[in-house]
């Protein structure tokens, strides 16, 4: 399994706009739970998964207005 965090700008503080919206809902489509933060949000998913998640995710946010998106991808050392 593989962690990923990300970060959509802009970045409004407490009022998500529809780039982050539709880019979590783009990522829980693939039956992944999104733990939402104030500054970045993450989820687990296995590496078969990995490059459809990540692109629809890209998608949703610049289809909807995003102007940067910063994604981290680490192991979190489980076999996917």
């Amino acid at each position: 399994m593989l962690t990923v965090e990300f970060t959509i700008e802009p970045f409004v503080a407490g009022a998500p706009g529809a780039h982050v919206t539709a880019a979590v809902a783009a990522v829980e489509s693939h039956g992944v739970k999104v733990e939402f933060g104030p500054f970045g949000s993450s989820f687990s998913v296995a590496l078969v998964l990995l490059p459809s998640v990540i692109a629809d995710l890209m998608k949703a946010a610049y289809d909807n207005g995003a102007t940067y998106v910063s994604v981290s991808v680490g192991s979190t050392g489980e076999k996917s």
